[in-house]
């Protein structure tokens, strides 16, 4: 009976799977075939496609061809419900294309045919395009508005459209001169690389215009004469977006020119071949905004025209299939002010190592100014920068002891030298002996008394000068700024000689100019400053942070971005009593300590602190030269790297750049 049962059982499942082959109508073979072939043509590769009417070779060759115009873009198909009839089928084929902000969406029907066990699709120049007829291709056209200016105070153009002149080879124009002979004196009239630019010129088509420098109008020295001179040389006029001089506020601003193939690559669809784009600063943080939006044509064309047959035709002979319609860009508003930014810039122009200034009004935190020395190689020190900020650090440990019931006036031990687990700390060379011993505190902080300070330790914890930093707007975020930048790192734990070195600004303790500036301003204005650069962060893409695209190497005394994040919040807002209490001793620095050349600088009194913060293994270290100051209603960092002490070093640049903002 059982052997019985298992008979029937076989049977019946060999019936039933007869029964489905008989009924199987070839719907998933079919429906395996389009999915096939959507996933080929989202590759822009049909040669693993099995062809009705064309070797598979040769689809791909005219696919590829057909849409050659468009590369490296690739779209998105997708099949759908698919119609089965006997020995055909009819399937959907939905494309979907990212062309620059646009999305070209169409579809297509695709037909298959049964060829014996197997489902083939019948070849149509539709299958790609709506309409398109064989001996048709794609093509593109764009026009990009003008890029958007970046502003300054008052509306001031800081970077715009200025005049400028490509000069280059027109191969054309060359007759029977030598393409080699003309473009080396072209390089060296012009000061470019001559091997490198005689391999361009040959390398270049027949009819090229291959340029060699493109040259601002405003000032240039190489005449139209001396170019004309040479065979095949001419100057094209043309714009760019530029700013007042090449270096003004170059690695704050970036630059801007033609889109590299990896930005392209990078900006999915967004950029296309000829574009500009920006380059570091905020001309990459804000580049949609700046840039607008590209008119874009796809349209198709019958394949192999020249350029002379296309003007030919009316509207070159070319059927609109796709159209994205350009926008311009979107003015970038800052609150840089050109006078202040160029003194600055002047100001630091002799300055060999890695430097900088940034001044802000306290009042409402604009940024004024934030300029890199030439010694920053294009890096923006002055947001960017990450240092031991050394005495003017002293600031917060004040503040800390003001908080801990201290007052300027309360005494302090101010010995030559200290030692904390072994390692011993001693003042700045030149320290004047009538300020040692038992001191106030107003004295030790006029003169800088490290070891007083230091001896403070006990009563000012970490956490007390982590706190008190962030009171003062350093290590604290920024959202009103709206550029990249590093606001400082106070760690809230350290120990023996690691917080010892903190009482001085040193261990892990690190600021940017922009933090310093802060905290300075913070104290002229009785209460935490919060920076603002940018006026207008969210009138295009572009989400403003803290955060920035790596411009340029940083120089050696910079530390790695491993630097906790800043608070969202200031703890404990410094109160107008605490403020007026560290500015009575700032001042202090300026009547009685080594800062008295500040006295002569006309208008509202200077307060300041400097700061000296030695770095690296070398022996004797090298130093970070500092100075902060304030002036009405004016807050300045200056910072040298390498620079020695901050007193005599930044000291002068700083008293220069407040006599003549005026």
């Amino acid at each position: 009976m059982g052997n019985i049962s298992k008979l029937s059982a076989a049977l019946i499942g060999l019936i039933l799977g007869a029964s489905l082959v008989a009924c199987d109508d070839g719907r998933a073979g079919a429906q395996d075939a389009a999915k096939q072939l959507a996933s080929a043509v989202s590759a822009l590769d049909v040669g693993s496609v099995a062809f009705e009417g064309q070797e598979s070779g040769a689809a791909n060759e005219q696919l590829k061809e057909v849409f050659k115009a468009l590369d490296p873009l690739k779209p998105s198909v997708a099949s759908g419900e698919l119609q089965l009839e006997s020995e055909t089928a009819t399937v959907p084929l939905s494309y979907s294309w990212k062309i620059g902000s646009g999305e070209w969406k169409y579809t297509v029907s695709a037909q298959l045919k049964k060829s014996g066990d197997k489902w083939l699709t019948v070849w149509t120049p539709e299958l790609l395009v709506p309409g398109l007829a064989a001996g048709e291709v794609l093509g593109t056209s764009s026009d990009s508005p003008p890029r958007a200016d970046i502003l300054g105070a008052g509306g001031a153009k800081l970077v715009t459209e200025r005049p400028v002149v490509n000069v280059g080879i027109d191969k054309p124009l060359l007759a029977a001169a030598d393409p080699a002979e003309s473009a080396t004196r072209l390089a060296e009239l012009v000061g470019v690389d001559p091997a490198a630019y005689v391999q361009q010129v040959q390398a270049a088509g027949p009819e090229a215009f291959v340029t060699a420098i493109t040259l601002r109008q405003d000032g240039r020295t190489i005449t139209d004469e001396q170019i004309a001179a040479i065979p095949g040389a001419r100057a094209i006029a043309d714009s760019l977006p530029l700013a007042p001089t090449r270096t003004f506020a170059r690695a704050l601003l970036g630059t801007v020119g033609e889109a590299s193939a990896e930005q392209i690559e990078k900006s999915g669809g967004a950029l296309l071949a000829g574009d500009t784009t920006g380059t570091g600063g905020l001309q990459q943080q804000y580049d949609a905004q700046l840039r607008g939006t590209s008119g874009t044509q796809v349209y198709a064309e019958k394949a192999g025209l020249t350029a002379e047959q296309r003007r030919a035709l009316l509207n070159g002979g070319r059927r609109v299939l796709f159209q994205v319609d350009m926008k311009a860009g979107t003015p970038l508003k800052t609150t840089l002010d050109p006078k202040l930014q160029q003194l600055a810039e002047d100001t630091l122009g002799k300055v060999g190592p890695a430097s900088a200034i940034v001044a802000l009004r306290p009042s409402s935190g604009a940024v004024l100014a934030a300029a890199s020395g030439p010694g920053s190689n294009g890096y923006d020190t002055a947001l960017l920068g990450q240092y031991a900020p050394g005495s003017i650090f002293k600031i917060v440990d004040s503040l800390a002891m003001i908080r801990n019931g201290m007052s300027p006036d309360s005494t302090v031990d101010c010995p030559a030298t200290l030692s904390v687990d072994g390692r011993t700390f001693k003042n700045a060379e030149g320290y004047p002996a009538a300020s040692l011993g038992s001191v106030t505190l107003r004295d030790a902080f006029a003169h800088s008394c490290n070891t007083a300070f230091i001896n403070a330790r006990d009563k000012v914890s970490q956490a007390q000068l982590e706190s008190a930093a962030t009171s003062l707007g350093v290590a604290v975020e920024a959202p009103a700024l709206g550029a990249g930048a590093f606001l400082g790192s106070v760690p809230g734990e350290a120990s023996g000689t690691e917080h010892a070195a903190s009482m001085i600004g040193q261990g892990k303790v690190l600021m940017s100019p922009l933090a310093a500036a802060i905290m300075a301003g913070s104290v002229a204005k009785g209460s935490p400053v919060s920076a603002q650069l940018v006026l207008n962060p969210d009138a295009g893409d572009a989400a403003a942070g803290t955060e920035t695209a790596a411009q340029a190497t940083p120089s050696e005394g910079t530390t790695a971005s491993s630097a906790p994040a800043p608070a969202k919040s200031s703890g404990t807002p410094v109160t107008a009593a605490e403020a007026a209490a560290l500015k009575d001793m700032m001042r202090a620095v300026v009547t009685s300590g080594h800062t008295g050349f500040l006295a002569s600088v006309p208008g509202a009194p200077v307060a300041a602190k400097t700061g000296t913060a030695e770095f690296g293994k070398d022996n004797p270290p090298k130093t970070h030269a500092w100075i902060v100051a304030v002036h009405g209603d004016l807050a300045v960092a200056v910072f040298v790297e390498e620079g020695g002490l901050g007193a005599t070093v930044s000291g002068p640049l700083l008293k220069e750049f407040l006599t003549a903002a005026g």
